[in-house]
């Protein structure tokens, strides 16, 4: 047998042990499995960004291991089982790629996703379960990685600009906007600013920059940089606070150096 194939098995007749002899693993339901799950992906994510291999690879066990715990409860419950949602994600793949399995052609990775994109716009058609292509966004997503899917789907059924520099005129114009506004004084300022950080997460996506991890990175390095702040000046005697910006900027600065 496949290697695979019996690691798989393996983890199955793991998760049944568990679900009939743990206490814990008995009293699991979906609900209580999601924000667990939401956990373990931000966890991977984490693993992904700091080039850690082999965090990455636990971390997809942990997820793989909620999975297969899905499709346990799914059974139980009448519902599906494991061997549905493997099929069922197979075929999936097969429609979707009639490049590969069909005689459709395709140029490049652009063309591939605006398939994908109407293939799944007219599987929801049929099944009467959508009317729109953003409809398959989901609502609980963070609200930057929620504006990458709205334009990546939009983007999908041909809506988007033809170059990059047509998006950059539109930050300009969404910045000038918001500057208008905030010198009015404007009830408007929230709006606007909502519109700038849309357009520059569209911009990054023609630079094909994933905005939300650069943010993060972004993040991580000002963590980094100010924890730097902190511990050395302690080390001189000073006291966060109490510190003037120019001293606490010749700390940041020499943070800025150490990590050049």
């Amino acid at each position: 047998m496949d290697p695979r194939a019996t690691a798989f098995l393996r983890l199955l007749e793991i998760m049944d042990t568990l679900r009939a002899e743990c206490p814990w693993d008995r009293k699991q339901t979906m609900e209580t499995l999601r924000p667990l799950t939401i956990e373990e992906t931000y966890e991977l994510g984490d693993a992904i960004l700091n080039n850690d291999l082999p965090e990455v690879k636990k971390e997809l066990g942990d997820l793989l291991l909620h999975m297969v715990f899905y499709a346990k409860i799914g059974n139980e419950q009448g519902a599906f089982d494991i061997t549905e949602v493997l099929n069922g994600i197979c075929e999936k793949l097969i429609r979707r790629h009639p490049h590969i399995y069909g005689d459709v052609n395709v140029k490049d990775e652009a063309e591939v996703k605006a398939n994908w994109e109407k293939i799944k716009l007219a599987e929801k058609g049929e099944s009467g379960e959508r009317k729109s292509v953003l409809e398959g966004v989901p609502r609980g997503l963070p609200s930057m990685v929620k504006a990458i899917r709205i334009q990546d789907k939009a983007r999908g059924v041909g809506f988007d600009w033809d170059h990059r520099d047509q998006v950059w005129a539109k930050v300009n114009e969404e910045l000038g906007e918001l500057k208008h506004e905030v010198e009015n004084g404007s009830d408007k300022q929230a709006e606007e600013l909502g519109d700038v950080l849309f357009s520059l997460v569209n911009y990054a996506r023609f630079l094909d920059i994933d905005p939300d991890e650069a943010l993060e990175r972004t993040n991580r390095k000002f963590i980094q940089r100010f924890q730097f702040l902190e511990t050395e000046s302690a080390k001189d005697g000073k006291v966060m606070g109490e510190m003037t910006l120019v001293e606490m900027e010749t700390y940041w600065q020499r943070a800025k150096d150490r990590s050049a």
